[in-house]
């Protein structure tokens, strides 16, 4: 049992020293670990849902696609992310219907890539989206842990018992609540005030983050598996890390980019969007 919290304490500590380090640095290292990301995420999505065995040839345009969408955030245009991403899925979605193949190639391209993209375009190049990349850290890290914690603690009736029989509504509710406060004071520390809208988008994203952790475990438990993968070490795969924080960025990034159509202002950033800037 020690040995095991040893391995479990120092893959996070490794881990959160190299997420932290390339959101720092920002640039071309973050667009490597984003890109990185999406790749570790298609493949443990390919294997946990066994596309090399139900459809071989639907798997390798997924790994085409995704690769494709990896190195142009890696090297290329991150603002090209979006319709190379949208392209791609359409074609996913028109070989899946023609071969009649399986539905989960789509989806692991949108949600791979989706992930990549995301992630890249909230942290963008300067200081504000290192902020906001923070701000999403704390609010999804603040509603994991501290729903964990509350869950544990208080306990009663379950989440979703069929998807994940041991989250609670208590564990939910603290760690909403422990998400939004954290993220809520980050920005306080970056800013001399906070606005409403801030408040209620670290509430969105905080709700989109457990959405998220829901998601694989629906995943993990239609496929009978335990963990995405066996990359790292005491903790499982990439996805189970990243569950909640991909849900996070989708929700940041779509709606930033519902308010800059709506308002006109296609350059916002999610950074300005995020901050009210």
């Amino acid at each position: 049992m020690a040995s095991e919290l040893r391995k479990r304490t120092i893959s996070a500590i490794v881990m959160a020293a190299v997420t932290l380090a390339a959101t720092w640095y920002g640039g071309t290292p973050f667009r490597l670990f984003a890109a990185g990301m999406s790749l570790l995420i298609y493949y443990e999505w390919s294997k946990m849902t066994r596309l090399p065995e139900v459809d071989l040839r639907g798997d390798a345009f997924g790994w085409v696609a995704v690769v494709c969408i990896a190195a142009n955030l890696a090297f290329g245009d991150v603002s090209l992310g979006a319709p190379l991403l949208g392209g791609f899925v359409i074609t996913a979605l028109l070989l899946k219907f023609l071969r009649r193949g399986s539905g989960w190639m789509p989806g692991g391209v949108l949600y791979a890539g989706l992930s990549g993209i995301s992630l890249a375009a909230i942290r963008g190049g300067d200081q504000f989206g290192f902020m906001a990349t923070l701000f999403l850290f704390a609010v999804v890290w603040g509603t994991d842990i501290l729903a964990y914690f509350f869950g544990r603690s208080i306990g009663g009736p379950k989440l979703a018992p069929r998807i994940s029989p041991g989250k609670t509504w208590s564990g939910a509710i603290g760690g909403t609540v422990s998400g939004v406060v954290l993220g809520s004071v980050l920005t306080l520390s970056f800013f001399s005030q906070i606005s409403p809208r801030t408040v209620m988008l670290a509430l969105a994203l905080s709700v989109a983050s457990q959405i998220g952790d829901l998601f694989e475990s629906f995943i993990k438990r239609r496929f009978g598996v335990k963990d995405s993968s066996h990359l790292i070490p005491g903790h499982g795969g990439v996805m189970d890390r990243v569950d909640g924080l991909v849900f996070a960025c989708f929700t940041a990034f779509l709606l930033a980019m519902a308010h800059a159509a709506w308002t006109g202002y296609g350059e916002t950033s999610v950074a300005g969007f995020l901050f009210g800037l």
